[in-house]
């Protein structure tokens, strides 16, 4: 189907604006556009959490010397001992075509490219599944493309495709669709093409909003800085926007911007100046919040959950890791591909499975009426990049 990326214009694409005819923040005209919430009356900054899986390996099996040796059995796997098993091997395998987690089956699938790595994955209790693509080549193609990107377009690695999978919105069109074809062509059978409803938009917090300068995005998770104080992180493209924050429309300041990155990546963070309460937890919007323990590594496959101060809380999974997004205002790179939707005003906003921390909401297509798929910024790449840790 045909789709637009789309940003909102202006400093700040992903940040809500104020509209003087309705008395509620308004997404400008044309461009990225925001969600628009009405604030739930809290003055806590609640954090959202995300969990992070590890599966433990599997027993081989043993066989005499006179019996035909009989298939390993796959083992059953909780997604956090799928991660660990999954790293494991893909390390020890030369060809490494990826791995991901079957959610369903509970069972954790590694892609090879020959015999010898199809023997070593069941031997380990992981299903082995042959494929055309190392994940080296894949990961070529996707350099390739990103260097010479086309604004509108998305490039991810999806494993299960075992093919760069490129996105484009209904903005891409004319010459600049002549020239993304071309180049897709030029890497074979490696690429594939989808097109998306909408525009690629930012979306501006643990799922609560915050306010500032006639805009408003939603925080991520409540953090301590590297200078030991508390502050939050949010998304990058709204802290480089915006100077101050409030946890009401027009309130007085509670926290000011520090440093923040965009585009290239998404992250931004903000220290509390003023006596509010900030726990480590995410707002679920239904009474209750989910405590954040730490942050963690988003897995292929694992089921997430998103909290932002429009759509309120929204479910989905992870499609592809380290995917590439051209925005108008430039690209960002190494994020989180999801099919959770999101829409204008979640900006910022959290992205986890049960209590860690996975991402920041950043930007993507369609809404929640419709659906989509929406991007976000690592958590624990922004807090190395910080030197802030959750809580």
């Amino acid at each position: 189907m045909d789709a637009t990326f789309s940003w909102v214009r202006g400093p700040c694409p992903y940040i809500l604006r104020d509209h003087p005819a309705r008395g509620r923040p308004q997404p400008p005209t044309g461009g990225i556009t925001l969600s628009n919430h009405r604030r739930v009356p809290k003055r806590r900054i609640l954090l959202a959490g995300a969990g992070a899986a590890a599966l433990a390996a599997g027993a081989l099996t043993v066989t005499t010397a006179n019996a035909a040796p009989e298939a390993p059995s796959v083992k059953t796997l909780s997604s956090g001992s799928a991660s660990k098993l999954a790293s494991k091997l893909t390390s020890d395998i030369k060809s490494d075509a990826g791995a991901y987690y079957d959610a369903k089956a509970k069972q954790l699938v590694v892609n090879v490219t020959d015999d010898a790595a199809k023997e070593k994955v069941q031997a380990a209790g992981a299903r082995a599944r042959v494929v055309e693509h190392t994940l080296s080549q894949l990961t070529s193609a996707k350099k390739t493309l990103t260097e010479d990107d086309v604004t509108g377009t998305a490039r991810a690695v999806d494993v299960k495709a075992n093919k760069v999978v490129v996105t484009a919105d209904s903005t891409v069109k004319g010459a600049e669709l002549a020239k993304l074809k071309k180049q897709l062509k030029a890497q074979g059978g490696k690429v594939e093409l989808k097109r998306t409803e909408g525009k690629f938009t930012t979306k501006i917090a643990g799922g609560d909003a915050i306010w500032g300068d006639g805009g408003r995005c939603s925080l991520g998770f409540n953090v301590t800085t590297a200078d030991g104080k508390p502050g939050f992180l949010t998304a990058g493209h709204c802290t480089t926007a915006i100077s101050s924050w409030s946890d009401s429309q027009g309130g007085q300041p509670i926290a000011e911007s520090g440093e923040g990155k965009f585009p290239g990546n998404d992250y931004g963070i903000a220290t509390y100046t003023g006596d509010t309460d900030h726990p480590s937890e995410v707002d679920l919007y239904d009474g209750s919040t989910q405590a954040i323990s730490g942050a963690g590594e988003a897995e292929v496959g694992q089921k997430v959950t998103r909290s932002g101060s429009t759509t309120q809380v929204h479910d989905g999974t992870v499609k592809a890791l380290n995917a590439s997004v051209s925005y108008p205002e430039g690209t960002v790179d190494g994020l989180i591909q999801t099919d959770v939707c999101a829409e204008p005003g979640d900006s910022g906003g959290s992205l986890f499975a049960g209590d860690k921390a996975l991402g920041l909401t950043s930007g993507g297509s369609g809404d929640c009426s419709s659906g989509g798929e929406t991007y976000f910024q690592p958590v624990p790449a922004a807090l190395d990049a910080l030197g802030a840790k959750i809580g």
